[in-house]
């Protein structure tokens, strides 16, 4: 892994910890969450809130 991959890496785990707690404040958005059926439903749910989760951290 590179330095650059480790830092994307870093990233989406802020992300990822971010929209949790978001999601975790907001019964709202929690059930916006959980009526998701696949993952690309989950990022661009996420990316309409403002988190970027979509990436793996050796795409670019």
């Amino acid at each position: 892994m590179s330095q650059q991959d480790f830092e994307r890496f870093l990233y989406k785990i802020d992300q990822l910890n971010r929209l949790v707690e978001l999601i975790n404040k907001s019964p709202e958005k929690y059930k916006l969450m959980i009526s998701c059926n696949t993952h690309e439903e989950v990022v661009e749910l996420a990316k309409k809130w403002g988190y970027e989760i979509g990436k793996r951290w050796g795409e670019y």
